[in-house]
């Protein structure tokens, strides 16, 4: 490693939880001795991430924007997502490799141009590399995840999967699903058992699992999280994150207008233009009055909300992955409304978290209001199952060390880093 040697950190969209995932890569392996370089798309100049990097001017993180390469003719493959975002990818390479040295790649979000790799190879030529899945979803009717039943699509997928993580330079693929490596390793195993005389074909990259984390932080005390946010009496449920309709916002609110005893609905994030209409005219319809943050929210803020809300909305549509939000409510012992789909209802069978729906329809909706917000030892039972729960390993010390490990291998770490925590160490 020299002075001139940078991880190139590609995220083209800051919005919800990517900017995080951007931020928690680059102090990774700034603490493993690094600099990094964040390229992301010239709209994000005035995000807040992008904001502070900038007034802090430190060599060891650098923030660099790009132009969104203009559309090809709708009747071209590089009019396609995937291809759009492959050739934007290699664009940003380019870009940030203009004196500097980049000796690795992190894609936060790989499902830009996942399914783009087979046909068009790496984005990043020779460059190592090393990318997370969130949307892989392909293989959940084999694993016992609920979710629509595509099987045309999923075969397709499932060959595209298997191809693409033999692109060059992938040295590894992350995902934060916990049973895609465990797919990817019987799938693997009973292929290896039908070809024994293949031994020496390529695996491509390794396919490990990154816990989805959340920062090592403690609730505050509910009251005083309360005062600051300016929050009434009474139950209050939250809704947090990126907000538009497929977070059964439309249902949700629906559902509490029917009640005479609802809770106050904390609605916190970046809305999408429909959301915010509909929103507004909630607000006249519900009692008590929504609470409504249309905003960026700062650490600060969500360690508020997380403290002084009573329960965690996790009702979402079409929602298939993994929730963010999801580990935050586990991390301050909050019990969950939550879908049955995808990994959230993964996550949270056996309404250990909280309560699960299998619909969203009024009357299904408030009989989990009911359950979760007027039955007390709910919190209880949530912090009793947290110690033993698959989710006590999302952490952002262990998020980090898997990310330097997938990158550097598990001895490449430099322990004389400056800013490196002992917390790190395996």
């Amino acid at each position: 490693m020299t002075n001139d040697d940078y991880v190139l950190i590609i995220e083209p969209d800051l919005s919800g939880h990517r900017w995080r995932y951007a931020q928690w890569a680059a102090e990774a392996y700034i603490e493993a001795g690094y600099r990094c370089l964040i390229v992301t798309e010239r709209c994000n100049a005035q995000h807040e991430l992008a904001k502070r990097i900038v007034s802090e001017n430190n060599a060891q993180l650098q923030i660099d924007f790009v132009d969104v390469p203009a559309r090809a003719s709708k009747f071209s493959l590089a009019s396609l997502t995937y291809f759009r975002y492959h050739r934007e990818f290699k664009d940003a390479l380019a870009v940030a490799s203009r004196g500097r040295r980049v000796v690795l790649v992190v894609v936060p979000y790989a499902d830009y141009f996942l399914y783009a790799l087979p046909f068009l190879g790496s984005p990043f030529g020779k460059t190592p590399w090393i990318a997370i899945t969130m949307r892989s979803t392909f293989h959940h009717e084999h694993v016992g995840v609920k979710g629509p039943r595509r099987r045309l699509v999923n075969a397709l997928k499932t060959q595209l999967f298997m191809r693409a993580v033999k692109s060059a330079g992938m040295k590894t693929l992350l995902t934060i699903d916990p049973t895609l490596p465990q797919w990817y390793a019987h799938l693997h195993k009973r292929k290896h058992a039908r070809e024994q005389t293949r031994e020496r074909e390529s695996k491509g990259a390794t396919i490990d699992y990154l816990a989805d984390p959340f920062p090592d932080v403690k609730a505050t005390d509910p009251a005083l999280a309360k005062q600051r946010l300016g929050l009434g009496a009474g139950k209050h449920l939250l809704v947090y994150g990126l907000i538009n309709q497929r977070k059964g916002i439309h249902e949700l609110v629906e559902a509490c207008a029917q009640r005479s005893d609802a809770p106050t609905l904390v609605v916190a994030g970046n809305q999408d233009g429909d959301t915010h209409d509909f929103l507004q005219h909630a607000a006249t319809r519900l009692s008590p009055a929504p609470v409504i943050l249309n905003q960026f929210i700062s650490s600060e803020v969500e360690l508020d909300l997380f403290s002084a809300c009573d329960a965690v909305w996790l009702g979402y549509k079409g929602h298939y992955g993994m929730s963010g939000v999801l580990v935050q409510a586990y991390r301050f012992a909050k019990p969950v409304i939550a879908t049955a789909d995808g990994l959230i209802g993964w996550f949270c069978k056996n309404a250990e978290l909280g309560t699960v729906i299998d619909d969203l329809s009024s009357p299904t909706i408030n009989r989990a209001l009911d359950r979760v917000l007027l039955d007390s030892p709910q919190t209880t039972r949530v912090a009793a199952v947290a110690q033993d729960h698959l989710l006590a390993r999302n952490t952002l010390s262990q998020f980090k060390l898997t990310l330097q490990q997938a990158g550097l291998g598990p001895r490449s770490v430099d322990p004389s880093a400056r800013a490196l925590r002992s917390h790190l160490a395996p």
